[in-house]
């Protein structure tokens, strides 16, 4: 149907439209996602680094050399005795990270470290991501990189940003060729972002279900609104398509659709060689109920009048208004006998009917009719205007042979022509019957 391929486009249409914008939503949510454990890797970088700066700022800081604390065999003159008797023992910005890092690792929280292409201690050797970022660094000038990794079953968050050569790092990394400024290494921070995963995955998962549902809930109310939108336009349709074959006053058929009707019912009768037959009926003084009674009470009679001829028709036949007054009705399959027959039923139950006014007074009302046949079997042919004009032409002949009554023209002919110059029977009323004294 019509409405359904329009509701498919248009449903088409919006529901491409809301996946796309909810697509943005769900990219947008993944760029945000992403942003945010950049910050937050970038917060941990800047919170080493400054510790770094600390313990640098100091030329490295003393702590107590406790059971299991060990000196940094890495450092010249690590170790030192207080005035107090006190054994310490030096902790450089690199092994203080590290241990750090090792209470950060050791409860859950993160891991960081420091390390370099050429590693001092050979336990601070960089891993294969730790390598890709020092190159980077070193060969391209950028200052992060990151990406997110699988280990055992988790899935971490990785980034590493460069450590520059100050002045400070040169007490420890000078003999190793070092200039300020140089990239020297890199802090790396690894954090475990498995639940914030799962979390992400289960907000897209439902904003993609709430998606659905949504869209799902749009078409449904759009197809409601556009089934009862088009099933109101259906209705008006049909009122058109009515109202355009369809007399207003007396709900017949009007004129042209009867003029069609009778170019395709005498066309089949032609093919099939079967009989056809039209009346056309016209109110004897008509023009005196107007005038005497006004044109309401007229329409009243053309209304009444128009039902009667309606319950006088069989099925197949077609009544309707070809004019003021004037009335056809089409026989299909009707001889002239049978055309006679009909019309005279039509003119008897209209005698016998009463007739009233808009104020109820009662009218004696009458028609006369004129009945064209078309049978074949002779020769010669007829066409739609002939069939009309010879029905004029009996009404013609019953008006001025004393009204109500019932004359007849029969063509027996061979075949059925239509006629180009018909449609002159479309503009209004022949001129055969004076309406004025009708």
């Amino acid at each position: 149907m019509l409405w359904g391929r329009f509701f498919l486009g248009l449903s088409g249409t919006v529901g491409v439209f809301l996946l796309c914008i909810f697509a943005g939503f769900m990219l947008h949510e993944r760029h945000v996602t992403a942003q945010e454990l950049v910050k937050r890797a970038q917060m941990h970088f800047h919170a080493i680094f400054i510790m770094r700066q600390w313990n640098a700022g100091y030329d490295g800081v003393y702590v107590e050399k406790r059971p299991g604390v060990h000196s940094n065999p890495h450092l010249a003159h690590a170790d030192l005795t207080a005035v107090n008797g006190t054994l310490l023992t030096k902790r450089n910005p690199a092994l203080m990270t590290r241990e750090i890092s090792d209470l950060f690792n050791e409860a859950g929280l993160l891991r960081f470290r420091v390390t370099s292409l050429a590693p001092i201690n050979p336990e601070n050797q960089a891993d294969a991501f730790e390598r890709r970022a020092l190159h980077a660094f070193a060969e391209t000038g950028v200052r992060e990189v990151y990406e997110e990794s699988a280990e055992e079953g988790r899935t971490y968050f990785r980034y590493m940003a460069p450590l520059l050569v100050e002045e400070s790092c040169l007490s420890c990394h000078g003999g190793q060729g070092y200039a300020p400024g140089d990239v020297r290494g890199g802090i790396s921070v690894r954090y475990d972002i498995t639940e914030s995963k799962q979390a992400a995955l289960e907000r897209t998962v439902l904003l993609v279900a709430l998606s659905f549902a949504a869209v799902l809930l749009l078409l449904g109310g759009m197809y409601l609104m556009t089934r009862r939108i088009m099933g109101r336009l259906w209705i008006a349709q049909r009122f058109i398509e009515r109202m355009a074959v369809t007399d207003e006053l007396t709900g017949l058929y009007n004129r042209r659709y009867a003029y069609s009707k009778v170019v395709t019912e005498l066309a089949l009768a032609g093919r099939h060689h079967a009989p056809f037959s039209c009346l056309m009926i016209d109110i004897d003084h008509f023009k005196a109920v107007n005038d005497t009674y006004g044109h309401p009470s007229g329409d009243r009679v053309l209304r009444d009048l128009a039902r009667i001829i309606k319950g006088c028709c069989r099925a197949s036949d077609v009544a309707a208004r070809f004019g003021g007054e004037e009335f056809l009705v089409i026989l299909p399959l009707t001889d002239a006998a049978g055309a006679r027959s009909a019309a005279e039923k039509i003119r008897t139950t209209v005698l016998e009917n009463t007739f009233s006014t808009v104020e109820g007074q009662p009218l004696r009302v009458t028609v006369s009719l004129g009945c064209a046949a078309v049978e074949f079997g002779g020769a010669g042919t007829v066409s739609t205007e002939d069939v009309i004009a010879a029905a004029d032409k009996a009404l013609y002949a019953a008006k001025h042979g004393g009204r109500n009554r019932v004359e007849g023209e029969l063509f027996t002919v061979a075949s059925v022509v239509s006629v180009v110059g018909e449609a002159r029977y479309l503009g209004g009323r022949d001129a055969g019957v004076d309406d004025g004294e009708a």
